[in-house]
């Protein structure tokens, strides 16, 4: 009996051994939870103050997009007097396309270059001109 009485007590030890080191690595891991949830808030101020920095940067972008065209109808209004722009018709969103003044929102870039290729093969060579519906 003398030999299951050392097994247990040896038994006991490697327990005790492993006890304390999950505890040690519990605490381990607790410490770099806090670390982590620190740098999870830091980060997460950072991306909120880019975010506004952001947005700030796209109200600058249109503000500057608005102001060119302003100055292009104050030059339109120097150069041709009898010109109004204060006119409807003089709209930010509507473009020039086939010689037709439209909306924005009916024209997309990529029609716009299929047009554009379409026409090169036209103008290019009778032959290779590609007529599109």
């Amino acid at each position: 009996m003398g030999e299951g009485k050392e097994e247990w007590k040896e038994e006991k030890k490697t327990l005790a051994t492993w006890k304390v080191h999950c505890l040690d690595s519990e605490e381990k891991l607790k410490g770099r939870i806090a670390d982590l949830e620190v740098d999870y808030d830091e980060l997460k101020e950072k991306r909120d103050d880019i975010e506004v920095e952001l947005d700030d940067l796209k109200s600058c972008v249109i503000q500057e997009h608005i102001n060119g065209f302003q100055k292009g109808l104050q030059q339109a209004a120097f150069f041709y007097k009898d010109v109004d722009v204060a006119d409807v018709r003089f709209d930010v969103n509507k473009d020039v396309v086939d010689d037709l003044l439209v909306d924005e929102a009916e024209s997309s870039p990529e029609e716009d270059a299929g047009k554009a290729v379409d026409r090169e093969r036209a103008d290019g060579n009778p032959n290779d001109a590609v007529i599109k519906a």
